[in-house]
């Protein structure tokens, strides 16, 4: 399909919303929370010391994980900065508007009813005070918040956020508010890579706030008179998965490891201790940004708020931590697409829980939980799901058994077991990994003959997929197996 049709049939589309109504204020006459909802960038599911890892120190994510329910099974929509932020502000998957990259934004066919039924929108005619304060990048149209619904309450996505934020919650609130922080790192950890090979091929570090941050951190490391014993004695070691799988899907290397220099660099010369110094700066970033969480959260209990505040935590990315010697986010294994996602709401959510049943899309069922804890009705059309039910513990009759991710160039299907990726080019376009066998993703299961009735099953979940959601990008490679 040429683009030109792409772009006529997504409108067409996304115009079948316009016919949804859109919730106003009075929607429900119950007592409703305010919302604090927090997003890291570039933070997988395993970088918080909640989680096992030993390697770094998270107390204010780890508060707040005891405090509520803490999601294993929650996935980016897409795992790259601007598609899944699209998604997380309108309940729908970036492929809805021609996004598979942050370099798709200027041809985004975003609609002025996707704007308008956007999560600031929505909540603020429902009577919401709704403030954003951070890292936006969204797609132009979306860009300005203003547009979302929101006040902007800072663009400084670091310390000043924090501090914007811990003055907004200690000020006085007439009406329910929701309260959208959107903190930076751990992403300055993208410039080791990129600095490395610039520093390589006779350049310089990049000159701007994100690559000082990380070079400064580095520098902490860098100074030990032993560098080596630093290694050794202080940073991570590598993965189990640290090696290239078998069958890795070619499109992994042309489209994403090659398309970018660096990436391909690092991924042939970097040594194993550069590799764990990476994975030690990315847990020290990790440590700043929870840092900045906690002044967050402090000033929420100490304005006496944190009884009546759903909090909402999780990030866009995740980045992939030296596993397969990759660095940076964007692919489909689960270091880059499986992200924390973690409610807290003393007076409805038990404390204390962890999920590892239940599927989480943090672009898809952002809006439609908040929406219900809000009290306002959830746009028609979205494939999302509330995750309130689950948070309080409450049973839940049909939930879904699958979760899709989206890359420019490829779909995931995760499911109980196993998890299907369909890129769309090169050899061995299909992957097939046993999670439960194979949690590191080495063995490409999609040629085995013995898994050929697995490979099926999940070939036809994501054709029902594509067709269901009018995904028109994967439409165009899907048939082509």
């Amino acid at each position: 399909m040429k683009r030109r049709e792409f772009l006529a049939a997504t409108v067409k589309t996304a115009a079948g919303l316009a016919l949804t109504q859109i919730p106003t204020v009075g929607a429900s006459s119950q007592r409703r929370p305010n919302i604090l909802f927090i997003m890291t960038d570039q933070q997988h599911a395993g970088m918080m010391s909640c989680t096992g890892n030993h390697w770094l120190k998270t107390p204010a994510m780890d508060g707040l994980a005891a405090s509520g329910v803490r999601f294993e099974r929650a996935y980016s929509a897409n795992p790259v900065c601007l598609p899944c932020r699209f998604s997380l502000q309108t309940g729908l998957m970036p492929s809805v508007i021609g996004v598979g990259q942050n370099e798709d934004s200027p041809q985004a066919t975003v609609t002025g009813t996707m704007v308008q039924q956007a999560l600031g929108n929505l909540l603020q005619r429902a009577g919401y005070e709704t403030v954003y304060g951070g890292k936006v990048h969204l797609p132009p149209k979306m860009n300005n918040v203003r547009n979302l619904g929101y006040r902007n309450l800072t663009g400084d996505a670091r310390q000043g956020l924090a501090q914007a934020c811990a003055k907004f919650l200690q000020g006085p609130h007439t009406k329910p508010f929701l309260l959208f922080a959107s903190f930076i790192n751990p992403h300055d950890i993208c410039y080791m890579g990129i600095n490395a090979y610039q520093r390589a091929t006779g350049g310089a570090n990049t000159d701007n706030v994100d690559s000082k941050t990380c070079e400064a951190v580095l520098d902490r490391a860098r100074q030990s008179a032993d560098l080596a014993a630093f290694v050794r004695d202080h940073c991570p070691p590598l993965p189990a998965n640290y090696g290239i799988p078998d069958l890795e899907p070619e499109c992994i290397t042309r489209r994403f490891v090659e398309i970018r220099p660096f990436r391909a660099y690092i991924r042939a010369h970097w040594s194993d201790e550069q590799w764990r110094l990476h994975r030690w700066a990315y847990c020290r970033l990790t440590e700043m940004v929870d840092e900045q969480v906690g002044i967050v959260l402090d000033a929420l209990r100490g304005a006496g708020l944190e009884n009546n505040t759903l909090i909402v935590f999780t990030s866009d990315h995740g980045d992939m931590d030296s596993a397969h010697k990759l660095e940076h986010k964007s692919i489909l294994y689960e270091e880059s697409v499986r992200i924390p996602f973690i409610m807290s709401l003393s007076s409805a959510i038990p404390k204390g829980g962890v999920d590892s049943t239940h599927f989480v899309s943090n672009g898809l069922d952002l809006l439609p939980t908040l929406c219900d804890y809000a009290g306002i009705e959830t746009p028609a059309g979205l494939s999302g799901r509330s995750v309130r039910p689950l948070a309080e513990g409450k049973a839940v009759e049909t939930r879904r058994n699958f979760v899709v991710s989206e890359t420019e160039c490829g779909r995931m299907v995760r499911t109980d077991r196993f998890k299907y990726c369909l890129y769309n080019s090169g050899a061995h376009r299909e992957q097939l990994i046993d999670l439960q066998d194979d949690p590191g993703e080495m063995k490409n299961l999609a040629e085995t003959p013995a898994f050929s009735n697995v490979l099926d099953q999940h070939r036809r979940i994501l054709e029902g997929w594509v067709e269901k959601t009018g995904d028109r990008i994967a439409a165009g490679y899907i048939d082509r197996k």
